[in-house]
């Protein structure tokens, strides 16, 4: 008979990131005009919900804020935004709270006399997440992105699905910085190494002082 063990999970701490081993190279590569970071282990929690019903008012009270409604929409409260996805689909972000707690919070709220309105699934493992700021932050992405960046198409605020370089990410105009552009980009895990990359190339032009 085997004898029992009493290993318990590994610390928080110990959790690598999508991006740990390209961390130094990131750091490098930033610079006053144009600057790349990783935020890990946000929590992530895909929602659907009939936008009309009575659940998703529910679930914007949990929110702090009503569901978005148009494609490109987020709604912010504090520190969780819902991005739009789809008709009846969101990516909740949020840098404060506990996977678990969230999606027991949506949860809940989706469920009312008849059961649950909806779903909701913590998805947190399934994206990183990378901030590019900075003046040259939009001429970055431009090198590779289909969309119309300028802010009169595409305003601080808004988020859609598209592609970056090689990669398809959800790309988030976060307004965070009122004198330049910021945005997040969020990459499948498995495809956050060859976005990284990507955006190093292209951030190398801006690296020296030559560049206005």
């Amino acid at each position: 008979m085997a004898e029992p063990t009493t290993t318990a999970p590994g610390p928080a701490h110990l959790r690598r990131s999508p991006l740990h081993h390209l961390h130094d190279r990131i750091r490098a590569a930033s610079t006053p005009a144009v600057r790349l970071a990783e935020l890990p282990f946000l929590t992530m929690t895909a929602l659907r919900v009939d936008p009309a019903g009575p659940a998703a008012d529910r679930v914007g009270k949990v929110l702090g804020a009503a569901l978005p409604t148009r494609c490109g929409d987020t709604a912010r409260a504090g520190a969780r935004t819902a991005l739009w996805l789809g008709p009846d689909e969101w990516l909740v972000v949020s840098g404060d709270d506990e996977p678990g707690a969230l999606t027991d919070e949506l949860r809940r709220a989706l469920t009312g006399d008849h059961g649950a309105a909806g779903s909701v699934v913590d998805v947190s493992a399934n994206r990183t997440t990378l901030a590019l700021s900075g003046p040259f932050a939009r001429h970055v992405l431009e090198k590779g992105c289909p969309l119309d960046l300028h802010p009169r198409s595409f305003a601080p605020g808004s988020a859609l699905v598209t592609q970056v370089g090689p990669v398809p990410v959800v790309l988030w105009q976060t307004g965070e910085e009122p004198a330049a552009p910021a945005y997040r980009l969020l990459p499948r895990a498995s495809f956050a190494d060859h976005l990284t990359r990507w955006l190093i190339d292209a951030m190398a032009e801006y690296a020296h002082p030559e560049v206005p």
